[in-house]
């Protein structure tokens, strides 16, 4: 069981006293204070190579693991530290700074975590607990599918299998963490029992499937433009057997409404800290490489009246932006609490997505604009910011989450739960 400590710590700076330190109690404080050792001296040094090299970034999820993050999210009852959204929330934005592949693999688990240990069967909660705490166990995911629309699933089938369990075949696509995962959640749909049920829900499982289960194939072949390191790449299973023991979605279990909510929290965190990290990144470089232009009459680069203010505004969005998502993360809280509605949540986890976005991707593309052409050297690797936030941007339409919102201000609307909404 883990212990609250007597004393909190002190969280650094993200930059500067824009984003200043960050206190936190309990039982995670000495836990959030590995973790930042950690992206501090091992994963940020690291993250451009892994940018180039793309693949599963095992050594960085290992030296996460050391910490016994991994248990952040669980709750008390089961032996974790039951940390608020909102602090899952500064970690992902934190861990983003660092590397924004391993945010967004560390994101699945969390959400995860929390999702599954509402609607689990107890009995799996307890064994699942056991592997979190005792063998910091990380879960990756495997749900979506190439249909039609991005909403589309149930083409992967669960039957039967006479020896008993089930067997699983089909194909997943964007499997974010489930190539490097100890367990797999998949996604799949059992056309037999959602029959005899007499609706859909009642054939849908979320099965927890070991990384080296028979049948399960990884294919590597995430190869997109941004995000390399997350190996979010197809996973296909043929005749993967399962133990109906470890199906996570009872037929009966009541589902939480603010599992996509949660989810787009994420991504803004993960969006900002990108922006966040590129801003360092620009004012490290401005006052010892960039050249002054002739017109401003300046010595140094960091004179400049243009600079400061292009950077200043940048910074400030991005201060909006980290805001929001924080407000995100307490209205997440608040909602379990049984504080606020589904809607207040809705509207504040679609205003911090916009938010986030616009800031990240103006401050991955105008930030590096003020280092001049020597900021363009492929070994500063600016670069990577800008194709990180373009493709972690591109995961749902943030133009839905601004008619969302302004459907709401002129009507009253309030949205259906939903995968993106």
């Amino acid at each position: 069981m883990t212990r609250a400590s007597a004393e909190g710590h002190e969280l650094p700076p993200l930059f500067r006293d824009l984003f200043p330190t960050r206190r936190v109690e309990g039982a995670e404080a000495e836990v959030l204070q590995r973790v930042q050792h950690v992206l501090d001296t091992e994963i940020a040094p690291t993250a451009a190579q892994r940018d180039r090299t793309g693949g599963y970034p095992h050594q960085a999820i290992a030296a996460l693991k050391r910490t016994g993050v991994l248990a952040l999210a669980l709750p008390r009852a089961w032996g974790g530290m039951g940390a608020s959204q909102e602090l899952s929330l500064e970690l992902m934005l934190r861990m983003a700074v660092a590397d924004p592949a391993v945010a967004q693999i560390y994101k699945v688990h969390d959400d995860l975590v929390r999702e599954i240990f509402v609607y689990s069967p107890h009995a799996l909660r307890a064994l699942l607990a056991r592997r979190i705490v005792d063998e910091h166990m990380i879960l990756g995911m495997a749900v979506a599918e190439n249909g039609r629309t991005a909403d589309s699933f149930m083409q992967t089938l669960a039957r039967p299998d006479p020896a008993g369990g089930y067997c699983i075949s089909g194909c997943k696509i964007y499997a974010t963490g489930a190539s490097g995962a100890d367990l797999v959640a998949v996604s799949s749909f059992d056309p037999v029992r959602a029959h005899k049920a007499g609706n859909l829900r009642a054939g849908v499982r979320m099965d927890l499937v070991p990384r080296d289960a028979p049948g399960l194939v990884f294919h590597h072949d995430w190869n997109r433009m941004g995000q390399r390191a997350t190996d979010s790449g197809t996973v296909t299973l043929d005749q993967v057997r399962v133990d109906d023991g470890w199906n996570a979605l009872s037929p009966d279990a009541v589902l939480p409404q603010h599992v996509s909510l949660r989810f787009q929290a994420g991504f803004s965190a993960i969006l900002t800290g990108i922006g966040i990290a590129v801003l360092r990144a620009v004012c490290a470089f401005v006052p010892e490489h960039a050249r002054p232009w002739g017109a401003a009459g300046v010595e140094h680069a960091d004179q400049d009246p243009y600079i400061r203010r292009q950077l200043g505004e940048i910074g400030t969005d991005l201060f909006a932006a980290y805001c929001s998502v924080m407000q995100a993360g307490r209205m997440l809280d608040g909602y379990e609490h049984g504080q606020v509605t589904r809607n207040a949540v809705a509207m504040a986890a679609s205003a911090a997505r916009s938010v986030a976005t616009r800031a990240a991707l103006r401050a991955t593309t105008e930030a590096p604009g003020t280092t001049g052409a020597r900021g363009t050297d492929a070994a500063l690797g600016l670069d990577r910011y800008w194709r990180d936030a373009r493709t972690l941007s591109v995961h749902d339409p943030v133009d839905w989450k601004n008619a969302e919102v302004g459907r709401h201000l002129l009507t009253g609307w309030i949205p259906e739960p939903g995968l993106y909404q």
